[in-house]
């Protein structure tokens, strides 16, 4: 997988900790580096996590499916961009409280959250032969850093960019997959 196909994935997964930074900033009385520290580590942290869980479940079960991988990895990351367009566009109104600071439990639960589409991804890393430390590093580091930025940018701007984030993000990952299969299949 070349570096660009796994920036793009990066950015891909991290919209919706984009769009929950957004939200988070937003809902900040006060936006300390604290806070969007915080935010960026705790949200890249899992991010990084969960795929290399997802590499090695996906890699005990890897010799059973090597006929079909490809299309596995396409519907997990169908999947992913699907669910991520459905809540970008089914969502509901924001009923959140404005704050001082975001409590550890809070922060813990929206970055696990958050992360589940990691795991997904790195099941299918396990399938594509992807290194998967350097792997998880792009994408914890990615993720790190959009977070920060979208916790500035909601705090700042408001809540205008979360939507759209969600869908390019969604768009993204649904278009690698289809892009796997195509290079799978030899139409590429």
């Amino acid at each position: 997988m070349s570096l660009w196909t796994l920036l793009v994935i990066a950015l891909g997964v991290s919209a919706d900790a984009f769009a929950v930074a957004l939200g988070k900033g937003l809902h900040l009385r006060r936006l300390t580096v604290r806070s969007a520290a915080s935010l960026a580590l705790a949200f890249g942290f899992f991010q990084a996590l969960m795929p290399v869980l997802g590499w090695a479940l996906g890699r005990q079960f890897r010799g059973y499916i090597t006929a079909f991988d490809h299309w596995v990895a396409f519907g997990l990351l169908a999947l992913i961009g699907g669910k991520m367009l459905w809540e970008a566009f089914t969502g509901g109104a924001d009923e959140e409280e404005d704050s001082d600071g975001i409590p550890v439990r809070q922060l813990l639960l929206l970055a696990l959250a958050t992360s589940i589409d990691a795991l997904a991804v790195g099941i299918s890393f396990a399938f594509l032969d992807v290194a998967i430390v350097p792997a998880a590093l792009a994408i914890g580091v990615t993720t790190a850093v959009i977070t920060a930025v979208g916790a500035v940018i909601g705090h700042k701007a408001g809540s205008r960019f979360g939507k759209p984030a969600e869908v390019l993000g969604g768009l993204v990952l649904i278009g690698i997959g289809v892009n796997i299969v195509l290079e799978h299949t030899g139409v590429l």
